[in-house]
Protein backbone atom coordinates (compact mmCIF):
# COMPACT_ATOMS: atom_id res chain seq x y z
CA UNK A 1 0.00 0.00 0.00
CA UNK A 2 1.45 3.39 -0.97
CA UNK A 3 2.41 5.62 1.96
CA UNK A 4 2.83 9.32 1.19
CA UNK A 5 5.11 11.24 3.53
CA UNK A 6 4.29 14.82 2.58
CA UNK A 7 2.84 17.21 5.18
CA UNK A 8 1.60 14.17 7.11
CA UNK A 9 1.50 10.38 6.76
CA UNK A 10 -1.09 9.28 4.23
CA UNK A 11 -1.91 5.62 3.67
CA UNK A 12 -3.51 5.48 0.24
CA UNK A 13 -5.22 2.59 -1.52
CA UNK A 14 -8.24 0.34 -1.50
CA UNK A 15 -8.47 -1.10 1.99
CA UNK A 16 -6.59 1.73 3.70
CA UNK A 17 -9.37 2.14 6.27
CA UNK A 18 -8.46 -1.28 7.67
CA UNK A 19 -5.37 0.33 9.23
CA UNK A 20 -7.50 2.31 11.65
CA UNK A 21 -7.05 0.06 14.70
CA UNK A 22 -3.28 0.10 14.21
CA UNK A 23 -3.22 3.87 13.82
CA UNK A 24 -5.33 4.48 16.91
CA UNK A 25 -2.84 2.48 18.93
CA UNK A 26 0.16 4.15 17.33
CA UNK A 27 -1.23 7.62 18.07
CA UNK A 28 -2.17 6.77 21.64
CA UNK A 29 -5.89 7.39 21.07
CA UNK A 30 -7.88 5.24 23.47
CA UNK A 31 -11.22 7.06 23.51
CA UNK A 32 -11.87 8.66 20.12
CA UNK A 33 -14.76 10.89 19.20
CA UNK A 34 -16.02 9.81 15.77
CA UNK A 35 -17.13 12.93 13.87
CA UNK A 36 -19.27 12.46 10.76
CA UNK A 37 -22.62 13.50 9.31
CA UNK A 38 -25.98 11.79 9.00
CA UNK A 39 -25.51 11.07 5.29
CA UNK A 40 -22.28 9.15 5.83
CA UNK A 41 -23.93 7.24 8.65
CA UNK A 42 -27.08 6.48 6.64
CA UNK A 43 -25.21 4.80 3.78
CA UNK A 44 -23.26 2.54 6.12
CA UNK A 45 -19.80 4.07 5.74
CA UNK A 46 -19.57 4.91 9.44
CA UNK A 47 -20.25 1.26 10.30
CA UNK A 48 -17.34 0.19 8.10
CA UNK A 49 -15.04 2.62 9.91
CA UNK A 50 -16.23 1.51 13.34
CA UNK A 51 -15.58 -2.10 12.38
CA UNK A 52 -12.08 -1.17 11.28
CA UNK A 53 -11.45 0.46 14.68
CA UNK A 54 -11.13 -3.03 16.12
CA UNK A 55 -12.92 -4.98 18.86
CA UNK A 56 -11.17 -3.15 21.70
CA UNK A 57 -11.93 0.41 20.59
CA UNK A 58 -14.84 2.20 22.28
CA UNK A 59 -17.22 3.13 19.47
CA UNK A 60 -20.04 4.71 21.44
CA UNK A 61 -18.82 8.31 21.11
CA UNK A 62 -20.29 9.44 17.79
CA UNK A 63 -21.15 12.97 16.68
CA UNK A 64 -23.15 12.87 13.44
CA UNK A 65 -24.70 16.35 13.43
CA UNK A 66 -22.20 18.05 11.14
CA UNK A 67 -24.04 20.56 8.91
CA UNK A 68 -23.28 21.03 5.22
CA UNK A 69 -21.09 23.98 6.09
CA UNK A 70 -19.61 23.43 9.58
CA UNK A 71 -20.60 26.02 12.15
CA UNK A 72 -19.21 27.18 15.45
CA UNK A 73 -22.40 26.05 17.20
CA UNK A 74 -22.04 22.49 15.88
CA UNK A 75 -18.34 22.48 16.74
CA UNK A 76 -19.07 23.49 20.32
CA UNK A 77 -21.75 20.83 20.62
CA UNK A 78 -19.28 18.19 19.45
CA UNK A 79 -16.64 19.55 21.83
CA UNK A 80 -19.03 19.21 24.75
CA UNK A 81 -19.58 15.55 23.82
CA UNK A 82 -15.80 15.07 23.48
CA UNK A 83 -15.16 16.48 26.94
CA UNK A 84 -18.09 14.73 28.64
CA UNK A 85 -16.92 11.35 27.33
CA UNK A 86 -13.29 11.96 28.30
CA UNK A 87 -12.10 11.56 24.71
CA UNK A 88 -8.43 11.88 23.82
CA UNK A 89 -8.59 12.16 20.04
CA UNK A 90 -10.82 12.59 17.00
CA UNK A 91 -11.57 10.35 14.02
CA UNK A 92 -13.23 12.41 11.27
CA UNK A 93 -15.14 10.51 8.58
CA UNK A 94 -16.72 12.18 5.58
CA UNK A 95 -16.17 15.03 3.19
CA UNK A 96 -14.69 18.39 4.02
CA UNK A 97 -17.40 19.36 6.49
CA UNK A 98 -16.91 16.55 9.05
CA UNK A 99 -13.14 16.79 8.67
CA UNK A 100 -13.13 20.56 9.23
CA UNK A 101 -15.52 20.27 12.17
CA UNK A 102 -13.30 17.53 13.59
CA UNK A 103 -10.32 19.86 13.28
CA UNK A 104 -12.29 22.52 15.13
CA UNK A 105 -12.98 20.11 17.98
CA UNK A 106 -9.33 19.02 18.12
CA UNK A 107 -8.21 22.66 18.11
CA UNK A 108 -10.52 23.71 20.94
CA UNK A 109 -9.70 20.58 22.93
CA UNK A 110 -6.01 21.39 22.74
CA UNK A 111 -5.81 25.18 22.78
CA UNK A 112 -9.09 26.26 24.36
CA UNK A 113 -11.63 28.68 22.96
CA UNK A 114 -13.22 30.68 21.61
CA UNK A 115 -12.68 29.94 17.93
CA UNK A 116 -12.47 33.66 17.17
CA UNK A 117 -9.12 33.91 18.91
CA UNK A 118 -7.63 31.81 16.10
CA UNK A 119 -8.84 34.18 13.34
CA UNK A 120 -5.89 34.49 10.94
CA UNK A 121 -6.92 38.05 10.04
CA UNK A 122 -6.03 39.03 13.61
CA UNK A 123 -2.87 36.94 13.81
CA UNK A 124 -4.73 34.16 15.57
CA UNK A 125 -2.44 31.46 14.26
CA UNK A 126 0.00 32.18 17.08
CA UNK A 127 -2.68 31.09 19.55
CA UNK A 128 -2.70 27.53 18.20
CA UNK A 129 -0.48 25.91 20.79
CA UNK A 130 -1.79 22.36 20.88
CA UNK A 131 -4.28 20.27 18.91
CA UNK A 132 -5.72 16.90 19.95
CA UNK A 133 -4.66 14.05 17.63
CA UNK A 134 -6.97 13.66 14.65
CA UNK A 135 -7.20 10.82 12.13
CA UNK A 136 -8.95 11.78 8.89
CA UNK A 137 -10.83 9.34 6.66
CA UNK A 138 -12.29 11.00 3.53
CA UNK A 139 -15.40 9.61 1.87
CA UNK A 140 -15.41 12.10 -1.03
CA UNK A 141 -12.69 13.18 -3.45
CA UNK A 142 -12.66 16.95 -3.32
CA UNK A 143 -11.58 18.98 -0.34
CA UNK A 144 -8.38 17.17 0.58
CA UNK A 145 -8.91 18.29 4.17
CA UNK A 146 -7.33 15.03 5.30
CA UNK A 147 -3.90 16.49 4.48
CA UNK A 148 -4.54 20.23 4.54
CA UNK A 149 -3.34 22.88 6.97
CA UNK A 150 -6.77 24.50 7.24
CA UNK A 151 -10.35 24.23 8.42
CA UNK A 152 -13.26 26.44 7.38
CA UNK A 153 -15.98 27.12 9.96
CA UNK A 154 -18.81 29.65 10.05
CA UNK A 155 -18.62 31.60 13.31
CA UNK A 156 -21.57 32.75 15.36
CA UNK A 157 -21.18 36.29 13.99
CA UNK A 158 -21.72 34.96 10.44
CA UNK A 159 -18.14 35.13 9.24
CA UNK A 160 -16.83 32.11 7.32
CA UNK A 161 -13.28 31.85 8.63
CA UNK A 162 -10.47 29.69 7.33
CA UNK A 163 -8.28 28.68 10.24
CA UNK A 164 -4.78 27.58 9.33
CA UNK A 165 -1.60 26.18 10.77
CA UNK A 166 0.60 23.12 10.56
CA UNK A 167 -0.83 21.78 13.80
CA UNK A 168 -4.24 21.44 12.10
CA UNK A 169 -2.93 18.79 9.71
CA UNK A 170 -4.29 15.39 10.80
CA UNK A 171 -1.67 13.11 12.33
CA UNK A 172 -2.54 10.49 9.74
CA UNK A 173 -4.86 10.22 6.74
CA UNK A 174 -6.46 6.96 5.60
CA UNK A 175 -7.46 7.50 1.97
CA UNK A 176 -9.51 4.54 0.81
CA UNK A 177 -11.13 5.00 -2.63
CA UNK A 178 -13.49 2.13 -1.76
CA UNK A 179 -15.40 4.56 0.44
CA UNK A 180 -16.23 6.74 -2.59
CA UNK A 181 -17.68 4.03 -4.87
CA UNK A 182 -21.26 4.84 -3.87
CA UNK A 183 -20.95 8.62 -4.20
CA UNK A 184 -23.80 9.96 -6.39
CA UNK A 185 -22.89 11.48 -9.78
CA UNK A 186 -23.69 15.10 -8.89
CA UNK A 187 -21.68 14.98 -5.68
CA UNK A 188 -18.85 13.24 -7.53
CA UNK A 189 -18.91 16.09 -10.05
CA UNK A 190 -19.00 18.90 -7.49
CA UNK A 191 -16.31 17.47 -5.25
CA UNK A 192 -14.20 16.55 -8.27
CA UNK A 193 -14.26 20.13 -9.52
CA UNK A 194 -13.30 21.25 -6.03
CA UNK A 195 -10.16 19.11 -6.31
CA UNK A 196 -9.38 20.38 -9.81
CA UNK A 197 -9.84 23.99 -8.67
CA UNK A 198 -7.47 23.41 -5.76
CA UNK A 199 -4.81 22.14 -8.16
CA UNK A 200 -5.24 25.02 -10.62
CA UNK A 201 -5.40 27.80 -8.02
CA UNK A 202 -2.41 26.42 -6.13
CA UNK A 203 -0.38 26.42 -9.34
CA UNK A 204 -1.42 29.99 -10.18
CA UNK A 205 -0.64 31.35 -6.71
CA UNK A 206 2.35 33.74 -6.98
CA UNK A 207 4.00 32.14 -3.94
CA UNK A 208 7.23 30.39 -4.94
CA UNK A 209 7.07 26.73 -3.94
CA UNK A 210 8.06 24.53 -6.91
CA UNK A 211 7.57 21.16 -5.12
CA UNK A 212 3.99 22.04 -4.11
CA UNK A 213 3.37 23.43 -7.59
CA UNK A 214 4.54 20.17 -9.13
CA UNK A 215 2.12 18.24 -6.94
CA UNK A 216 -0.65 20.54 -8.17
CA UNK A 217 0.17 19.83 -11.81
CA UNK A 218 0.14 16.08 -11.17
CA UNK A 219 -3.18 16.27 -9.33
CA UNK A 220 -4.71 18.19 -12.24
CA UNK A 221 -3.36 15.64 -14.75
CA UNK A 222 -5.03 12.82 -12.82
CA UNK A 223 -8.29 14.57 -11.99
CA UNK A 224 -8.92 15.98 -15.46
CA UNK A 225 -8.61 12.55 -17.08
CA UNK A 226 -10.65 10.67 -14.49
CA UNK A 227 -13.54 12.97 -13.56
CA UNK A 228 -15.86 12.33 -16.50
CA UNK A 229 -15.47 8.58 -16.03
CA UNK A 230 -16.02 8.76 -12.26
CA UNK A 231 -19.25 10.72 -12.81
CA UNK A 232 -20.53 8.43 -15.57
CA UNK A 233 -19.56 5.18 -13.82
CA UNK A 234 -19.16 5.51 -10.08
CA UNK A 235 -18.10 1.85 -9.80
CA UNK A 236 -14.98 2.42 -11.89
CA UNK A 237 -12.25 1.71 -9.37
CA UNK A 238 -9.41 3.22 -11.40
CA UNK A 239 -11.28 6.51 -11.84
CA UNK A 240 -12.14 6.62 -8.14
CA UNK A 241 -8.50 5.98 -7.20
CA UNK A 242 -7.29 8.76 -9.48
CA UNK A 243 -9.91 11.24 -8.23
CA UNK A 244 -9.03 10.62 -4.60
CA UNK A 245 -5.36 11.09 -5.40
CA UNK A 246 -6.17 14.33 -7.25
CA UNK A 247 -8.10 15.51 -4.21
CA UNK A 248 -5.28 14.70 -1.82
CA UNK A 249 -2.70 16.31 -4.09
CA UNK A 250 -4.83 19.44 -4.47
CA UNK A 251 -4.67 20.05 -0.74
CA UNK A 252 -0.98 19.20 -0.63
CA UNK A 253 -0.42 21.81 -3.34
CA UNK A 254 -2.41 24.65 -1.81
CA UNK A 255 0.05 25.06 1.03
CA UNK A 256 1.35 27.70 -1.40
CA UNK A 257 -2.01 29.46 -1.42
CA UNK A 258 -5.26 29.71 -3.34
CA UNK A 259 -6.87 32.69 -5.07
CA UNK A 260 -9.88 34.66 -6.22
CA UNK A 261 -12.03 31.58 -6.89
CA UNK A 262 -11.94 30.57 -3.25
CA UNK A 263 -12.29 34.15 -2.05
CA UNK A 264 -15.60 34.37 -3.89
CA UNK A 265 -16.86 30.85 -3.24
CA UNK A 266 -16.28 31.16 0.50
CA UNK A 267 -18.14 34.49 0.51
CA UNK A 268 -21.10 32.98 -1.33
CA UNK A 269 -21.00 29.86 0.81
CA UNK A 270 -21.66 31.81 4.00
CA UNK A 271 -24.92 33.35 2.75
CA UNK A 272 -27.63 32.36 5.25
CA UNK A 273 -30.27 29.95 4.04
CA UNK A 274 -28.67 29.27 0.66
CA UNK A 275 -26.79 26.02 1.48
CA UNK A 276 -24.53 26.44 -1.57
CA UNK A 277 -22.07 23.61 -2.22
CA UNK A 278 -18.45 24.76 -2.10
CA UNK A 279 -17.27 22.56 -4.97
CA UNK A 280 -20.09 23.70 -7.26
CA UNK A 281 -19.32 27.33 -6.44
CA UNK A 282 -15.68 26.75 -7.36
CA UNK A 283 -16.66 25.12 -10.65
CA UNK A 284 -18.94 28.02 -11.61
CA UNK A 285 -16.47 30.73 -10.58
CA UNK A 286 -13.27 29.24 -12.01
CA UNK A 287 -13.83 30.16 -15.70
CA UNK A 288 -14.33 33.86 -14.91
CA UNK A 289 -11.16 33.99 -12.83
CA UNK A 290 -9.15 32.19 -15.52
CA UNK A 291 -10.31 34.77 -18.06
CA UNK A 292 -9.46 37.63 -15.71
CA UNK A 293 -5.94 36.30 -15.10
CA UNK A 294 -5.28 35.42 -18.74
CA UNK A 295 -1.99 36.92 -19.91
CA UNK A 296 -0.64 37.49 -16.42
CA UNK A 297 1.16 34.16 -16.12
CA UNK A 298 1.31 32.61 -19.57
CA UNK A 299 3.97 30.01 -18.74
CA UNK A 300 1.74 28.49 -16.06
CA UNK A 301 -1.26 28.58 -18.40
CA UNK A 302 0.83 26.69 -20.96
CA UNK A 303 1.66 24.00 -18.43
CA UNK A 304 -1.95 23.77 -17.29
CA UNK A 305 -3.01 23.13 -20.88
CA UNK A 306 -0.41 20.38 -21.11
CA UNK A 307 -1.69 18.67 -17.96
CA UNK A 308 -5.25 18.87 -19.29
CA UNK A 309 -4.28 17.46 -22.69
CA UNK A 310 -5.37 20.64 -24.49
CA UNK A 311 -3.96 22.29 -27.58
CA UNK A 312 -1.39 25.06 -26.94
CA UNK A 313 -3.89 27.68 -28.08
CA UNK A 314 -6.87 26.27 -26.14
CA UNK A 315 -8.98 28.53 -23.94
CA UNK A 316 -8.73 27.21 -20.37
CA UNK A 317 -11.96 28.87 -19.29
CA UNK A 318 -13.88 27.27 -22.15
CA UNK A 319 -12.42 23.88 -21.29
CA UNK A 320 -13.65 24.22 -17.70
CA UNK A 321 -17.10 25.27 -18.90
CA UNK A 322 -17.24 22.24 -21.20
CA UNK A 323 -16.24 19.97 -18.33
CA UNK A 324 -18.94 21.48 -16.10
CA UNK A 325 -21.57 20.89 -18.80
CA UNK A 326 -20.43 17.32 -19.39
CA UNK A 327 -20.65 16.36 -15.71
CA UNK A 328 -23.95 18.12 -14.99
CA UNK A 329 -22.81 21.28 -13.23
CA UNK A 330 -24.01 24.82 -14.07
Amino acid sequence: MPTLSYLTTTHFDFGAVNRLAKELTARGIKRPLFVTDKGVRAVGLLDRVLEAAGPDAPIDNIFDETPGNPTEAATLKALAQYEAAGCDGVVAIGGGSPMDLGKGVALLAGSGGPLSKFDPAAGGGRNITKVAPLIAIPTTAGTGSEVSIGAVIILEDGRKVGFGGNKLIPVVALCDPELTLGLPPLLTAATGMDAITHCIEAVLSPVVNPPAEGVGYDGLWRGWRALRTAVADGSNREARWQMMMASTEGAMAFVKGLGAVHAMSHSAGRLPGKHLHHGTLNAVTLPAVLRFNHGATEEKYERLRMMMGLAPSADLAEAIEEMNADIGLP
